[in-house]
């Protein structure tokens, strides 16, 4: 058997006011894929960055193709031949998909002073056509979908000819398909020696890419598995060390209740086209689709975060103009973003000051002055009521985990105690454990008396969670489905129903009733 690649031991980690890592150790072989799982905030990429060096290591020691490296900086550690895939989007969105996966080695011209962006574009071309890509190398980044950008971050890692390759989530934001393809890609990756070092929260795909899986749990080593030998009931097991809210509830019949929001013939060019749906209270009305059918789109319209042509927004029996998000908030209706990041959080701001931010003026008092004691108990009461892990309300978001940044975004709608919440792919990027309660919470909240309007990719979660289920293809609503007649097959029967095809039952349909 080959030498390792890497070998990482005792590897220890601190930020201010978190032990990030204890005596944490991976290796990775040649020609292999090796999983590493555990619940957001387990220190997953915290390891797979010191091994990337983006963060440094208080103490342990790295061993590269036998011999122990110090890696200050990601130039150092793609020089050794080690890229890495960020769980979140690394790219500069004002310049195009090719300038961001050449950025500081583009192709120079013979007078060395100019860029050879011809050049620069047939390469990216050639990533692209590998990938099966149908993507412009020079289009904008900030005019790409969040599929699209996962893309050209993974173009980008493999344009340096790695021979470690760090994968952190990187079917996050991916269709059936484009899995489908990425998989294949490692595949071949893989038959050429490459080390891959896979990181997941979607536990189904580690039987299909990974030869082994390595668990963190809190920041240390748990145990590396064969994969072919462990079952994921005993990944989950090891990861959380509890009982997760697996049972789905038994789904009433909501079809009475009040409808407390109305939309009728919502238009907005070739995205949203004469799109009609009812959300009710204390409900769950499932949005699924594949990736680009729109669902996104209408959910930011409603919302006032994107101009629509045409179209009605009725809020409990209420006809209102939403024209901006301050409208929608006004009446009740909040947004959770699929790109958190970008949308719901200030990063660089504290817990405190993102969970109160969409209700700040209820803390303001005499002269405009914050009543900080008010802030710090409803924020401290959010905190533990979602259960976000974070040594203080005064922690900076951006350090956080992904799924404890989720909840932040979460507890600032329910301050805000809205009757209507869009979820945008909710769990995406979220451990099992964190996503068992991100489902619970959207039981309560819709126990409460609340519509929730819930948008995912993943069937078995649209599935489980809905009372209704809406499906779109290209920009128009192409079924509906109680959760008693809704099946797998179904959703993606009507998910794949191009408009012609909704066209020709149309004219059948008329044709029968004439």
């Amino acid at each position: 058997m080959a030498d390792p690649l890497v070998v990482m031991e005792g590897i220890e980690k601190s930020f201010p006011g978190v032990h990030a890592l204890g005596n944490c150790r991976y290796d990775l072989n040649p020609g292999e894929v090796h999983a590493l799982v555990g619940e957001n905030g387990a220190g997953k990429s915290t390891l797979m960055k010191i091994l990337a060096g983006v963060y440094q290591r208080d103490s342990g020691r790295i061993i590269y193709k036998g011999r122990e490296v110090n890696i200050p900086n990601p130039r150092a550690a793609q020089h050794l031949g080690i890229s890495i895939i960020h769980q979140e989007l690394n790219l500069m969105p004002h310049l195009t998909a090719g300038q961001n996966i050449f950025i500081g080695r583009e192709p120079r011209q013979a007078v060395k002073l100019f860029l050879d962006e011809k050049r620069m574009n047939e390469l990216a071309r050639e990533l692209f056509d590998n990938l099966h890509m149908d993507l412009d190398p020079r289009t904008k980044i900030r005019d790409l979908a969040v599929a699209k950008q996962q893309m050209v971050e993974i173009a980008k890692a493999l344009s340096f000819n790695a021979e470690v390759l760090i994968m952190d989530e990187p079917t996050a934001a991916l269709n059936t398909t484009e899995i489908e393809e990425l998989f294949r890609i490692i595949r071949q990756l893989r038959d050429r020696g490459v080390g891959v070092a896979y990181i997941s929260h979607r536990l189904e795909e580690l039987k299909q890419i990974s030869d082994r899986i390595t668990v963190m749990r809190d920041g240390k080593y748990v145990d590396t598995r064969r994969t072919s030998e462990v079952e994921i009931g005993e990944i989950i097991s090891m990861m959380v060390g509890r009982t997760l809210y697996e049972t789905a509830r038994n789904l009433k019949d909501t079809s009475g209740h009040e409808v407390v929001l109305s939309v009728a013939h919502l238009q907005q060019g070739r995205t949203i086209k004469d799109v009609s749906f009812e959300a009710r209270a204390g409900e769950i009305l499932g949005f699924a689709g594949l990736m680009g059918a729109g669902r996104t789109e209408v959910a930011r319209a409603v919302f006032g975060a994107d101009p629509v042509q045409s179209g009605e927004i009725t809020v409990q029996g209420r006809r209102v103009n939403i024209r901006k998000p301050s409208d929608a908030v006004r009446h009740g209706i909040g947004y959770l973003s699929e790109d958190r990041k970008r949308y719901g959080l200030a990063l660089g701001m504290d817990v405190e000051a993102n969970i109160v931010m969409a209700t700040m003026t209820r803390f303001l008092g005499l002269l405009g002055i914050i009543r900080r004691a008010e802030t710090r108990s409803t924020a401290q009461k959010f905190v533990s009521l979602l259960s976000i892990k974070t040594p203080g309300l005064g922690q900076i978001t951006k350090f956080l985990s992904g799924g404890n940044q989720q909840k932040v975004v979460v507890g600032k709608w329910l301050v805000r105690d809205c009757n209507i919440l869009f979820f945008d792919e909710p769990t995406r990027g979220i451990d099992v454990g964190a996503k068992s309660e991100i489902y619970k919470l959207l039981n309560d909240l819709a126990e409460q008396g609340k519509a929730i309007v819930m948008i995912s990719s993943e069937l078995p979660e649209i599935l489980r969670m809905s009372h209704r289920i809406v499906v779109m293809c290209e920009g128009r609503i192409t079924g509906e489905l109680t959760a008693a007649e809704a099946t797998q097959e179904k959703i993606m029967r009507l998910a794949t129903q191009r408009e012609s095809v909704v066209k020709t039952e149309r004219i059948a349909a008329a044709g029968k009733g004439a």
